[in-house]
This record gives structure tokens, C-alpha cells and sequence, in this order.
């Protein structure tokens, strides 16, 4: 479907000159695996080796371009291979004496680059003593100046890809960039001065100056916007075409969520109603309901969420809850049981830990309609797992759960109502570019008898003496206060000095005995189910954890949290292991202990933590701090990353991106037009097939 213009680009990288299997698997791992992942890595700053043609030029310890004359070798014994080689000579442009000196020299190589009384250039960082100039291992050495490049990109790379030879890949694909129709409106274009398509990219990787490489220049703005706007007309595609799809049109609820509602222990919150609100309407609307649930930590995601299933159950169809881990999984089974215990209304779950002739009984029960509301992890959604009439479908906390696989279920269950919910506030921008194809309902109030946290910083240093404290106030508290204990590493690592659980765990126990429990990542599921209840149930009152405990565990008698090295985490990590405490009616309190020194990014990120409990506050600031590549919880989540746009700069694009794709599809909905057809070419060139095949077939 791809137009055959734009092949080339998609081309393996080992297609290219002096790239092998190796080569490639690096450059894979650094930007991708095609030509056009290589356009897209754009250089993080500039070199400017200069020219030098007098002494007085010469800052030492910059780059600097110089011709000479070689007068002398002074090679050392072979038996001696770790003394220098070194190469002496006489500047041509002015009076100076000039040595290059090589470790892991080859004195074959040497001889016949460097030959005396050869003219040469050399480009590398320079000393100056006495009136001499010392470079050690020239970058370049070329017969003229023409041979060294004056401005050179500098790229983010990894271990086993120079700057250079990423360089030379990128220009040979320069130099074979096709030609594409002009996709953006000719007055837009001329109004922001931004070049064409090729041109942008050719600037783009021949940066002159600083501002060359930032996200304001002309060239760089331009690229963002392609991107920009390739992502939000693919999700305005895919909005479209869901909208014109006929949902399964599930009634408002008369008994079951009034029933629901009328036994809760607890008086909702305003935001609660509303978004019960909402969503209840949009199910009984004709439309397939495609919504995003934001709610802070502790707003009370769940019980909104049940409502949708009820009204799915209550319609006579059926309902299904996914969550990211087997440990939430099956917390939101036990509270959701309990929630519906006096009610008609047949639960289970479903986890890879159910196996054999147990999991064959769900599978077929489900397939009878003999449970109405099924709860688990990814497992709900494989091939095997049929529904006899599913009706709504709600997401808890699970980012990766794209655009790609909202069209994947909507292929699975025709007219399927989905509910996504997050705990993780998003920022604006992330909103918009990651699920612009959905409505949006926010909760953003908590209920009534929660108690802010009261969040310090002290010093990892203090962390024996803090325990000491801990243990002194546990004794004389009623209830009994619990503690969670983060540390952000498994086990020690030479690659890094975190404190480590285990280690942590141990010195616990010196302290708070057989109180203490561990639960990490590599633990088996049963295993780590274990520590949980046993902490839940009181039998535990430290828990030493890694951010394993991040999302969603709820233990209303944990007050205290200690988050070892709090300056390596981002603000919405941070965020959401506060959000494990104060969940009952008792004071809480959160620690953050930070190592030293701290970077002044760190204070401020540890600044706002104690500044402000709103989760969406919290996001914004981690954005603008962080930039948009590089946010806690997005990595980690699977929230889209732009390899081009930098949301932290570049937001107005975003909005501005947004607006166009709007006008776009209102007035030539199928891209049909001349601008359409090149907009089409700008959608495949950012890999959003998907969109063109469901949006405009």
C-alpha cells in the first residue's frame, strides 16, 4: 500500500555502503532498522573544527584544523608498544612546531599517511605549550582542507557507533532522498519560514551553529510539525472512522448501578458523578463509546469503571476488566467481588496463573455467557478467550494499549464499548498525541476523608537513623503504622551504586525483626501474592519493595513511604509510589531520601514533591523539567515517544498540528484532493499504515 516513492527510505540500513550485520544491529538498538530511522535521528550538537592560520587562534583543549609539513618520526622500540608514537612537524600557515602523538600506533599506517616532508591536514584537540602546539590521535587526516568537514554533526549514539560513521551513513541517504509533493498549506509554510521537506532534513544534519540544533530552528521546527501533524491526523482518521461505527447501545441502568451506588460505604464525590455520568451516557448512545478515564491517585477510578460493566451486564451482555499485573488483577477481583456480593451478578478471573481444566471451565463459561464480568491481565484479550456478547471493555492502567490495539479489540468483539483508565496524570500534550482518538473524563477531586500526605527530604545518609525513629513511633502507634520501603534496584550492580532490596531488606531486619517483608520483580506470582497478603493483613509492618508497588496496590493501613534515592526516579514515579499511602482516615507521611551530590533538576523535581500532592500539577512540571523524550512513566508505560518533536519546546505545533488535522478531514475526509494525496504520503513516511488503511479504505 506503501507508494513506491517512498521504498528507498524503507529500506534495511545493511543496504548501505560499510554497514554489516553488526553495524545494523547497533544501529537498530540506537534508531531503528531502516533508512528513514536514520533521517529521523537528528545530531544533539555541533563540532566547529576550525581553520587555524596564526597561533593566537589556538584555545587549548578545542578543535582546531591545521596544515603542516612532516619534518620527523620518533617511533619507539616495537618491544615497547605502550610508548607514543609521535609524528613532529611545522605549520604552513604560521611559525609554530606542531606534534602528533598516537597510542596503539601501527607504524606501517603512519609511514605511509604521514611520510616526511608530506603536506597534510589534521583536525583534533589541541594543547599549546612554549610555543607548541600537542594533538593527540588526530580525528582527520586529509591531504587538503577540503578533506575535513568545518562544522560536524555530533549524534546521540551508543557503544560501538561514531559520530562519523553515523555521519557518512546519513549522507549517502541524503543523497538519495526522493522527491515528494509539498503536504502543508503553501501560506502556513511561508508564514512560519520553514523550508521544504528535503531541504529541512539536509539542514537538519548540517548543523552550523547552535541554534542550528535547537528545537526553534526553522528546519527542526518543520520536521517536528511533519510528525506532529502525521500523528494526529492518523488518530483524527481513526476517531472518525470509530464514530461512524455502530456500538453495542447498552440502556441506562435501573437496577444494577443504582444498586451498586446504594450500598457503597462511602458518599461519592461530585467528579464522580459526573463521569458515571458521561460514560453511562455514551453507552446508551448509538456510537461505539471510545473514552480515556484520568484520576489521580486515590480518586476512585474503580467503582466508575464498574458502573460500565454493570450497565453492559444489565443490557444482557457481558463485561471485562484488564489490569497490567497479576498482583492488580486480582486486587481489583477481591474488591470488585466484595462490591457486588449481595448482587446477581457472576465474576471471575482469568491470569496466566489459571491453568488446565480450571481455565478451560472459565473459557467455556465465558463462551455460554455464564460470567458476566471477567477480570485479568492481558490474557482476557488472546485468541483463545471468546465472549458470547461482550459489551464494554475497560483498560485499567495500561498505556500500551494503543491505537494499534483499540482497532485490534474493535476487530475482536464488533461495537465493543472501551473504557481505558490511568492513574498516571498525563500532560496535555501526551493526552492529545497519545489518545486523541478518544473522549476524555477526568476525576479530579478525592473523596472526603483523605488526609494529605505530608512529604519530607533527607538525606540517604539518615536512612539508619530514620528506621530507628520508625520503629520507635511503630510501638507507641494505635493502629499499628505500616511502612512501605521502595528501593529502585533488585540486587547490587557495578553499573550503579542504588541501594539495593535485598541489602536493604537485611539491615531491616537487624531492626524491625521477622516485620519485615520483600517483594521484587523476579519473585513467582504466588510468591509475591504471599508477602502482599501478609502485609494487607497486618502480619508485616515494613514491606521492602521495588516499584513493583507503583501501580495500584491498595493497603489502607500503610501511612509511611520511603523512597530510597528519590532524585533517580521522575516526577511521576514519584507521584505514584505516594499515591500507595493515605488511603485510610490516618496521617501519612512520604520520605524521600536523595544521595548526593543532587543535579539542580533533582531539587527542583524533589521541590515540587513537596510543594504539591495534584497529580496533574505534577505531570505538567515533569514535562517541562524532564522534555518530552525523556519522562518517567513514559518510557515505562509505552506512552509514544516522537523521535523528531519535543513537546517541552514545541507544543504550540501540537495545537496547532491538531487543528489542522480537523480542517483537513473536514473538508476532504477521504484525502482525496492534491494536498490529500500528499498528506497520504506523509502518513506512510511516519509508518501510520494502519490509519490509511482503516481511515480511508
Amino acid at each position: 500500500m506503501r507508494p513506491s516513492q517512498l521504498n528507498i527510505l524503507f529500506q534495511q540500513t545493511t543496504t548501505l555502503a560499510g554497514v554489516g550485520g553488526k553495524t545494523a544491529a547497533l544501529l537498530k538498538k540506537l534508531c531503528g532498522s531502516c533508512l528513514i530511522d536514520l533521517l529521523f535521528h537528528l545530531p544533539s550538537n555541533v563540532a566547529y573544527r576550525r581553520r587555524i592560520t596564526a597561533f593566537s587562534q589556538i584555545t587549548s583543549g578545542t578543535l582546531c584544523t591545521v596544515r603542516l609539513r612532516v619534518t620527523s618520526h620518533a617511533a619507539p622500540l616495537k618491544k615497547r608498544r605502550a610508548t607514543p608514537y609521535r609524528i613532529i612537524g611545522e605549520c604552513i600557515d604560521f611559525p609554530a612546531e606542531i606534534e602528533l602523538v598516537f597510542f596503539n600506533w601501527h607504524a606501517d599506517y603512519l609511514s605511509a599517511r604521514l611520510a616526511e616532508g608530506a603536506v597534510v591536514v589534521v583536525s583534533g584537540k589541541a594543547e599549546t605549550t612554549n610555543g607548541r602546539i600537542k594533538m593527540l590521535h588526530p580525528d582527520y587526516i586529509a591531504a587538503d582542507w577540503t578533506g575535513i568537514p568545518e562544522y560536524e554533526p555530533i549524534y546521540p549514539l551508543t557503544a560501538g557507533i561514531t559520530s562519523k560513521g553515523l555521519a557518512k551513513s546519513v549522507r549517502i541517504v541524503l543523497d538519495s532522498l526522493p522527491p515528494l509533493p509539498e503536504w502543508l498549506d503553501q501560506p502556513f509554510l511561508a508564514k512560519q519560514g520553514w523550508p521544504d521537506w528535503q531541504t529541512a532534513l539536509r539542514l537538519a544534519h548540517t548543523p552550523k551553529n547552535e541554534s542550528d540544533v535547537s528545537c526553534l530552528s526553522p528546519a527542526r521546527a518543520r520536521l517536528a510539525y511533519d510528525e506532529l501533524l502525521a500523528n494526529q491526523l492518523a488518530l483524527a482518521l481513526v476517531r472518525t472512522v470509530q464514530r461512524k461505527k455502530a456500538g453495542k447501545q447498552l440502556p441506562l441502568s435501573q437496577k444494577l448501578v443504582p444498586q451498586l451506588l446504594q450500598g457503597l460505604p462511602f458518599e461519592l464525590t461530585c467528579a464522580q458523578q459526573r463521569v458515571i455520568k458521561e460514560i453511562a451516557d455514551d453507552l446508551s448512545s448509538s456510537g461505539q463509546m471510545m473514552r480515556l478515564l484520568q484520576g489521580d491517585v486515590g480518586s476512585g477510578k474503580t467503582v466508575v469503571a464498574l458502573t460500565a460493566l454493570l450497565q453492559a451486564v444489565e443490557a444482557g451482555h457481558q463485561g471485562v476488566l484488564m489490569a497490567p499485573t497479576d498482583i492488580l488483577a486480582r486486587q481489583h477481583y477481591e474488591s470488585i467481588s466484595k462490591l457486588l456480593k449481595n448482587m446477581p451478578v457472576r465474576t471471575a478471573i482469568l491470569t496466566a496463573r489459571e491453568k488446565g481444566k480450571a481455565r478451560k471451565e472459565i473459557l467455556t463459561a465465558l463462551a455460554a455467557g455464564d460470567i458476566d464480568i471477567l477480570i485479568g491481565t492481558h490474557a482476557v484479550f488472546t485468541d483463545e478467550v471468546i465472549y458470547h456478547s461482550l459489551g464494554a471493555a475497560v483498560v485499567d492502567e495500561q498505556h500500551k494499549f494503543g491505537v494499534q490495539q483499540r482497532l485490534a479489540l474493535c476487530r475482536k468483539e464488533s461495537g465493543v464499548n472501551l473504557l481505558i483508565m490511568t492513574a498516571t496524570p498525563i500532560p496535555r500534550t501526551l493526552a492529545l498525541t497519545n489518545f486523541g482518538d478518544l473522549d476524555m473524563s477526568i476525576l479530579d477531586e478525592k473523596p472526603a476523608n483523605r488526609q494529605p500526605i505530608d512529604t519530607r527530604v533527607l538525606s540517604l545518609k539518615k536512612a539508619e537513623e530514620l528506621a530507628l525513629k520508625l520503629r520507635e513511633k511503630m510501638a507507641k502507634s494505635t493502629p499499628k503504622m505500616q511502612v512501605y520501603w521502595v528501593c529502585p534496584l533488585i540486587e547490587e550492580s557495578q553499573k550503579s551504586d542504588l541501594a539495593a532490596a535485598q541489602k536493604r531488606y537485611e539491615s531491616l531486619q537487624k531492626i524491625f525483626g521477622n516485620r519485615v517483608g520483600l517483594v521484587h520483580g523476579q519473585m513467582k506470582g504466588p510468591e509475591k501474592d504471599a508477602v502482599m497478603n501478609r502485609f494487607l493483613a497486618g502480619d508485616l509492618d515494613v514491606l521492602v519493595a521495588t516499584t513493583v508497588i507503583e501501580v495500584g496496590v491498595d493497603v489502607p493501613g500503610a501511612t509511611v513511604m520511603v523512597i530510597e534515592q528519590a532524585e533517580r526516579f521522575g516526577l511521576a514515579g514519584l507521584h505514584q509510589l505516594r499515591g500507595r499511602i493515605g488511603r485510610g482516615g490516618e496521617k501519612s507521611a512520604c520520605l524521600l531520601l536523595y544521595g548526593e551530590p543532587l543535579t539542580q533538576t533533582a531539587r527542583a523535581r524533589l521541590k515540587i514533591m513537596r510543594e504539591t500532592e495534584n497529580g496533574f500539577t505534577i505531570a505538567e512540571e515533569d514535562l517541562r523539567l524532564r522534555g518530552g523524550g525523556d519522562i518517567l512513566g513514559v518510557r515505562q508505560s509505552g506512552l509514544m515517544l516522537f523521535q523528531l518533536a519535543d513537546l517541552s519546546c514545541q507544543g504550540d505545533l501540537l495545537y496547532t498540528a491538531t487543528q489542522d488535522a480537523k480542517m483537513i478531514l473536514n473538508t476532504d475526509p477521504q484525502l482525496k484532493s492534491a494536498r490529500g494525496q500528499a498528506l497520504r504520503y506523509l502518513l506512510y513516511l511516519f509508518r501510520k499504515d494502519e490509519a490509511v488503511i482503516n481511515g480511508l479504505n
